[in-house]
């Protein structure tokens, strides 16, 4: 069986998040995509201590697809340095995961 991930991302307003979902999923990098926000972030960025509002994306694909994703994703994103992390799907529903394998195949 494929293996699966969950990748995931944030942009500074909702519309960017859209957009990426828009363009990765248009793209059949990933199946499907959620955006979930505003939520709030604490970090330390250049040095710096802050809190902001941002939006989170979560895209499901294969593992094998994620190199590609994530080229896309930081290519299009609006940050120099974005998060783009991937979470192994340890478990999933067959028809669901069959889905997504379908879903971005070449």
């Amino acid at each position: 069986m494929t293996d699966f991930v969950q990748v995931s991302t944030s942009t500074e307003t909702r519309d960017q998040a859209v957009e990426l979902a828009r363009s990765v999923v248009q793209a059949r990098l990933a199946a499907g995509a959620q955006i979930i926000g505003p939520v709030t972030s604490v970090f330390w960025h250049n040095g710096e201590f802050g809190t902001g509002e941002e939006w989170q994306l979560l895209l499901k694909t294969t593992a094998s697809r994620y190199a590609e994703l994530e080229t896309h994703l930081i290519e299009r994103h609006p940050w120099t340095n974005p998060e783009v992390t991937a979470t192994s799907i340890v478990q999933g529903s067959a028809p669901y995961l069959e889905w997504i394998d379908r879903t971005i195949a070449n």
